[in-house]
């Protein structure tokens, strides 16, 4: 025997009926502090600020990765001329 049961409810009435804290006023006040803080640290920073700490965190990952392929072609080609 096989039957199925469809219940229709809020996500309010469904936290209740499970027992679960209302944990809404945490929430707000959370993403309220975020926000806060986002718009600050905005106000800090001008465009190139930001841009300048954006390349150059990608130009030191960029120099890393040459310097990884370099001493990886050059393990390689040393492993070959041994005999």
């Amino acid at each position: 025997m096989k039957f199925t049961v469809n219940v229709e409810c809020s996500p309010e009435e469904a936290r209740r009926f499970m027992g679960l804290p209302d944990v809404t006023p945490i929430n707000e006040a959370l993403v309220s502090e975020m926000g806060k803080r986002m718009e600050k640290n905005l106000a800090l920073m001008s465009g190139e600020t930001m841009m300048s700490s954006w390349m150059s965190v990608g130009t030191q990952a960029q120099d890393a990765f040459v310097k990884l392929m370099t001493s990886g072609a050059t393990a390689a080609a040393a492993s070959r001329e041994k005999p």
